[in-house]
């Protein structure tokens, strides 16, 4: 499995944020008033569909969930087994909260994604909008990928949007790591065949425009 750089990984810096970080912004800003925000997250919604093909009772967890609406459309949708995991603990408990009694359909972690303890080989889709791209050292990268590995089922469904090349250099106030399809399938390794990729403008709340890159992937058996 190869977890080296490659050169088309545009790199600001090596600053991330952590637990602190994200319980300020979840504290101090509405879930529409941050720049990734959307009313529904329809392509990640649309990958989801491609890779169950119908069938509801598959593991799906997603990761760095923060306050969006994909796991309300999700159960919306009749899925059954959902997972949402992100460090702030503030991003569970609003999402928590706009769920009211459908919370406890969902199991949910509030924790750093490098460092959790998941379930083995359980998940049979992993969702990440917009958490891997402020991994900025090889090592965070490599210990998200190791988890990824983890905690899949053979076969599973990997789907990862990130900033593409075109995209902002920072991110609630952070550098960021940016992607093209061939930097980012570098770091998933040779275990994860590469099923699908597309890119999205994402209109942000701002009226700014942001290009988002989503790489779809299947655990190979």
């Amino acid at each position: 499995m190869s977890l080296g750089l490659t050169t088309n990984i545009i790199i600001s810096s090596t600053k991330n944020g952590g637990e602190n970080h994200w319980e300020t912004v979840y504290k101090t800003k509405a879930p529409n008033a941050v720049s990734w925000y959307r009313p529904h997250l329809e392509t990640s919604l649309r990958f989801i569909e491609q890779a169950t093909q119908g069938q509801k009772n598959l593991s799906i967890i997603d990761v760095g969930g923060g306050q969006s609406t994909l796991v309300d459309d999700l159960l919306a949708r009749g899925y059954q087994n959902i997972s949402v995991l992100d460090i702030s603990k503030s991003a569970i408990n609003g999402t928590k909260e706009q769920l009211g009694k459908a919370a406890e359909n969902v199991k949910w972690f509030i924790d750093d994604i490098t460092q959790v303890k998941l379930p083995e080989h359980y998940y049979e889709v992993w969702h990440d909008r917009g958490l891997f791209h402020f991994l900025n050292t090889p090592e965070q990268r490599a210990a998200y990928v190791r988890q990824v590995t983890l905690a899949m089922k053979l076969g599973g469904h990997v789907i990862i949007s990130i900033f593409g090349p075109q995209g902002p250099e920072k991110c609630s106030g952070l550098e960021v790591v940016r992607y093209d399809v061939e930097s980012l399938s570098a770091q998933f390794g040779e275990q994860f065949q590469l099923i699908d990729s597309m890119t999205e403008i994402h209109q942000t709340p701002f009226d700014t425009k942001q290009q988002f890159l989503y790489c779809y992937f299947k655990v190979k058996l």
